[in-house]
């Protein structure tokens, strides 16, 4: 191992960079033109097409999310066998211990990319067709029957996203759901007092929503709770050691990073690291690594996890905006450097998650902030994948101007989420 100290030595200021082996993996994604969806720009294919990664560039934008109001933030990148990784800032604001890349943290809806694989898996074994009515396995769940698991999967349903009304007050609607426990049907309920906010198929409206009844299926497909068919699918078979699906246990096992959620009208920050995090299980409950996460995107990119023609219907994109294209489960970026990016991006009270990999998964980083409820973290944060995918070219300039300045990602009340 060779590593570095730079920044001033303490726990706010101190950035740690190590390089050590790990293993790395190979892929080649699709896409087609059809239901509104589009192609990214042409852009490199491999790790070794890519600019070399900007790790000083990364430890500025890891400072510049604490000046805004982070407590701490982190990433680690995986290239082709190399990792790098920088940690800055408070892990726990009661203890004082730094924050370190190598701890545990809520990835909020990156959980969806999980549940995406575990139902593309069934569609390899026969067990799940994509372009059948979600009505067909859950019979009478939904009121509409055109709505198919293709559109749950790429939230083209038009399900209303129940967390829009549950955390239109932030704290307040958090500190209300932070110990209870729902089932699916509690959550789909909350959903379907609203209407459809668009006809199945006809656009793209972010919403939990799809993911909690993503869960249903599984479990109903399987026999199994979700948990199980993460374990057995995913974590044991990449090695895991630090993913967890622990709902409805309230704490994060091991050593981890604390959350931090800010009031809606400022105040003091509210440790929210410890809940079910039952509002949003199979859409967002999962617990991992900067280490995990990267192994899980660059094995998905890789095709260690599905056949290459469901890696194919993962990557047929629904428009976004400019530069964001979702497929099923799976977000893709198009950087300032003409790279796309693939990957999710996950909120959680008190955490920020960006966990994305190349085109054949053998360059990968996950970089978290522990705070929430801060658009300009959440934009911040959105530039680690420029350090490490573009390189040193990537100015800062040309990095905020490629991503759309968003308020919210993946939990939002009653915005376009991006």
């Amino acid at each position: 191992m060779v590593s570095g100290m730079v920044g001033t030595g303490t726990a706010l200021g101190a950035v740690l960079v190590s390089l050590l082996a790990v293993p790395a993996q190979a892929a080649e994604p699709a896409a087609d033109g059809a239901n509104a969806m589009f192609r990214a720009a042409t852009s490199p294919t491999t790790a070794q097409d890519l600019a070399a990664p900007d790790v000083t560039g990364l430890a500025d934008v890891l400072k510049t999310a604490i000046s805004q109001g982070a407590p701490g933030a982190m990433a680690r990148i995986d290239d082709d066998g190399t990792a790098y990784t920088v940690a800055r800032g408070i892990a726990d604001r009661g203890t004082g211990r730094a924050m370190n890349a190598s701890d545990r943290f809520r990835i909020g809806s990156a959980t969806k990319s999980f549940s995406a694989v575990v139902l593309l898996q069934l569609v390899d074994e026969g067990k799940l067709d994509l372009d059948t009515s979600v009505n067909t396995y859950l019979p009478g769940l939904l009121p509409d029957d055109r709505i198919t698991v293709r559109h749950v999967l790429s939230h083209r349903s038009g399900l209303y996203d129940y967390t829009n009304d549950m955390f239109a007050d932030t704290v307040p609607g958090f500190e209300a759901v932070r110990t209870k426990v729902f089932s699916y049907q509690d959550l789909v309920n909350l959903s379907l007092q609203q209407p459809l906010t668009n006809a199945p198929g006809a656009a793209y409206s972010y919403s939990n929503t799809n993911f909690v009844v993503a869960g249903m299926l599984i479990e109903k497909l399987t026999g199994h709770p979700v948990a199980t068919e993460y374990q057995n699918r995913i974590i044991n078979p990449l090695e895991l050691s630090d993913t967890l699906y622990v709902h409805p246990d309230t704490a994060i096992p091991g050593t981890h990073i604390n959350g931090y959620l800010p009031p809606d009208k400022g105040g003091a920050l509210v440790d929210s690291t410890e809940q079910t995090a039952s509002w949003a299980q199979s859409a967002g409950a999962m617990i991992s690594s900067t280490h995990d996460l990267n192994v899980f995107f660059s094995a998905l990119m890789g095709g260690k996890l599905t056949s290459a023609a469901q890696l194919a219907q993962m990557q047929q994109w629904t428009t976004v905006n400019s530069t964001q294209g979702y497929g099923l489960g799976l977000r893709r970026r198009d950087l300032s450097c003409g790279v796309s990016v693939y990957g999710h991006t996950g909120t959680v009270q008190g955490y920020y998650t960006y966990a994305f990999a190349s085109k054949d998964g053998k360059r990968s980083i996950s970089a978290l902030a522990n705070t929430s409820n801060n658009a300009n973290v959440l934009n911040t944060m959105a530039r680690t994948l420029e350090s490490a995918f573009c390189g040193k070219s990537a100015t800062t300039a040309a990095a905020r101007s490629a991503a759309p300045q968003q308020r919210h990602e993946d939990i939002a009340p009653a915005v376009t989420l991006n």
